[in-house]
This record gives structure tokens, C-alpha cells and sequence, in this order.
């Protein structure tokens, strides 16, 4: 009985393709969001490497400034 309402009724073509294009949007926001995420993660790290770096540079001027001062404080 092709005109029952009553039947199970497949999916037409437009509801399938919006079904399909929902889920194709709905994996892109995950996607972007794990992106995102990941790029957030690495940023935070790669800040904590620059702190690091400067901590290291400036401890090593006040080092070479040290010497410095020592060498002229005690040449003849």
C-alpha cells in the first residue's frame, strides 16, 4: 500500500541531503573546535619556552656584567 500515512515512509532525497549536510557541519565545528584547542595548547607552551629563553639570556648578561665589573675592579 504505497498511499498508507500510517506505513513506514523512507527518508525523500532533501531530507536525506540535509540530513548528510547537518552531520558534514556538525563534524566541521568539531573539527574546528579541536583545532583551535590544539593551536590554544601549543601557544601556551611556546609561551613558557620565551619566559624560559629570557630568564636564561638575562641570567647570563648579569654574568658577563659580574665579570666585567671583576676584571676592571681588579686590573692594574
Amino acid at each position: 500500500m504505497p498511499d498508507d500515512p500510517t506505513g513506514d515512509q523512507e527518508p525523500t532525497q532533501a531530507q536525506t541531503q540535509a540530513q548528510i549536510q547537518a552531520q558534514i557541519q556538525a563534524q566541521i565545528q568539531a573539527q574546528i573546535q579541536a583545532q583551535e584547542q590544539r593551536r590554544l595548547t601549543q601557544e601556551t607552551k611556546d609561551e613558557r619556552y620565551v619566559w624560559w629563553y629570557l630568564a636564561y639570556f638575562l641570567f647570563g648578561i648579569h654574568i658577563v656584567a659580574f665579570v666585567m665589573i671583576y676584571a676592571v675592579m681588579h686590573a692594574k
